[in-house]
């Protein structure tokens, strides 16, 4: 019996000790530990490096939203086989940007498809041209121009297109029985976004996008985000996505007054904050200010 106890606490102190070990080794390594959060309805996210990951546990087969780097990728698929015996039915990528998408090459032979809207494609076979990585790259071989639906046993994913945001190709997923929408880079929760202007970024469409997709959803609606400020905080409500909003109107208020008083670029771009923004913080301010004075200024005001 006393041998018993024994062996089952020296199991429980190995266990805690090899978890501890995985916590150092990626402190000193800087390697981000991969974690699944489940949200309801057999939908949940998976996060380690790169844009959140949203995936579904269907009854017949298993439907996967964005796929992070070729490593968390691998990481992801193995995490799922565990959890789920089904096949990968459908990899969906939000849009093209390589922290979402450059793991889809671990999807190969795995996944029956990966779909994407018709800008998101041409955006990522653009990039993977310029950059000479064709054969690493998994693309999209189906796509859709404004919506793109799938029924399951127990579910129903419906992905819209609703013009320019983050780039011209950005989708918004939603699970409609679970009431949880991914909102891939279109939505960056108290972290400064990366407004793709060379992939056709519009902040003003940006804006509209939010403000339908608080209409659009309820309360009760779980939204997933592309990224967050804090660890841990990769979803949220309608409240975030409004704020968030209000962040991008500010931005471009904000320009368009600095772009008015004659202010230059690098004179704008010296600023350290928005004026009366005061959740979004950390690096990389420089980008969505860069965005928005080249926007304002090609506009005309």
């Amino acid at each position: 019996m006393q041998r018993r106890i024994f062996l089952k606490n020296t199991g429980l102190v190995l266990s805690a000790s090899m978890i501890m070990q995985k916590k150092v080794i990626a402190e000193l390594f800087n390697v981000p530990e991969f974690k699944i959060k489940m949200l309801r309805n057999n939908v949940g996210v998976f996060t380690e490096r790169g844009g959140t990951i949203g995936f579904l546990l269907g009854v017949e087969g298993i439907v996967v939203i964005d796929s992070q780097f070729p490593e968390p990728a691998n990481h992801l698929i193995e995490e799922l086989k565990k959890l789920n015996q089904q096949p990968i039915l459908y990899l969906i990528n939000t849009h093209h940007h390589g922290d979402h998408t450059s793991g889809n090459i671990a999807f190969k032979g795995i996944a029956g498809h990966i779909v994407a809207h018709e800008n998101s494609l041409a955006n990522q076979k653009r990039v993977a041209e310029s950059q000479n990585t064709l054969d690493k790259t998994l693309l999209p071989d189906m796509t859709f121009s404004t919506d793109w639906k799938l029924k399951t046993k127990k579910e129903k994913i419906k992905a819209d297109y609703f013009g320019p945001g983050h780039t011209n190709g950005d989708a918004v997923i939603h699970f409609e029985e679970a009431n949880i929408v991914h909102m891939g880079d279109l939505m960056f929760n108290r972290r400064h976004p990366f407004i793709d202007r060379s992939a056709g970024a519009s902040i003003s469409n940006w804006i509209t996008i939010l403000d339908k997709s608080v209409k659009r959803f309820d309360k009760d609606t779980i939204f997933i985000f592309g990224h967050s400020l804090v660890p841990g905080a990769e979803t949220g409500s309608a409240e975030d996505l409004k704020l968030f909003k209000d962040y991008l109107e500010k931005l471009l208020v904000f320009a368009t007054s600095e772009v008015k008083a004659g202010k230059s670029k690098e004179e704008f771009l010296k600023n350290t904050s928005i004026p009366g923004v005061t959740e979004w913080k950390g690096d990389g301010i420089e980008r969505p200010l860069t965005a928005a004075f080249e926007e304002v200024g090609a506009r005309g005001f």
